[in-house]
């Protein structure tokens, strides 16, 4: 199906861009609710300085025999994390906003968590559960914006895709370091999954034609099972 033309106002664009200077880069036509859209990004930004201190503590704190790799690891995600809330606080400001950057309240506008852990295997576990929630959360985000404010969309996807990557990173190195933990965990799942083929309908195959012989009181057909009496 062929487009229209793409039809402008030019003139009006023009006396637009003149009388609203103080927008800033936000036109006639953005597309969202911009208090609602500052909101969602100064609860990223709260997330992403969170994150920042967490991977930072456990830079320093973490120890043990193959805790060098590791700390590199909460290192670099660190500096990550820093650099996507450099990236949230200029978008803000481009929309009109303020970043909040005020230490007083950070966690409660974060959506992660600030736990600190005990051992190795604590810390990674907990960067990976905050790691899950950011995941989450900026998918919906994504969703949000869409269309609409492609720009902070981009932006926004660009950080998932590094969050992704970090959850990768975090569940590798749980992996690697808490073998009987990940062992359960695939147990769980095992047992919920037997669980829920218990609880549902059993299927069988029977095959065609007559079969002699009873087995469970339930003698087969060509037509299926038949209940005997």
């Amino acid at each position: 199906m062929s487009q229209g033309p793409f039809v402008k106002d030019i003139e009006a664009i023009r006396r637009r861009a003149r009388e609203h200077l103080d927008k800033g880069a936000v036109t006639k036509n953005y597309g969202v609710d911009l208090e609602t859209a500052i909101k969602l990004l100064n609860e990223a930004l709260a997330t992403e300085i969170v994150c920042t201190l967490r991977y930072k503590y456990h830079a320093v704190m973490a120890t043990g025999i193959a805790s060098e790799s590791v700390k590199a690891e909460f290192t670099q995600h660190a500096t990550e994390e820093a650099l996507h809330a450099d990236w949230l606080a200029e978008r803000i400001n481009q929309l009109g906003g303020k970043p909040n950057m005020n230490p007083e309240g950070l966690l409660s506008r974060s959506t992660a968590e600030y736990v600190e852990g005990d051992t190795l295997v604590d810390m990674i576990r907990e960067n990976l559960v905050a790691e899950r929630i950011a995941i989450e959360v900026y998918r919906d985000m994504i969703a949000w914006f869409g269309d609409k404010d492609s720009t902070t969309r981009i932006m926004l996807e660009r950080i998932l895709e590094a969050e992704e990557e970090h959850a990768n990173d975090m569940h590798d190195l749980l992996e690697a370091h808490d073998v009987d933990q990940m062992e359960e965990l695939r147990a769980e799942g095992e047992r919920g999954a037997q669980a829920l083929e218990r609880s549902s309908p059993a299927i069988r195959q029977v095959p065609a034609g007559p079969v002699s012989g009873r087995a469970g009181g339930v003698a087969t057909s060509g037509n299926g099972p038949q209940s005997r009496h």
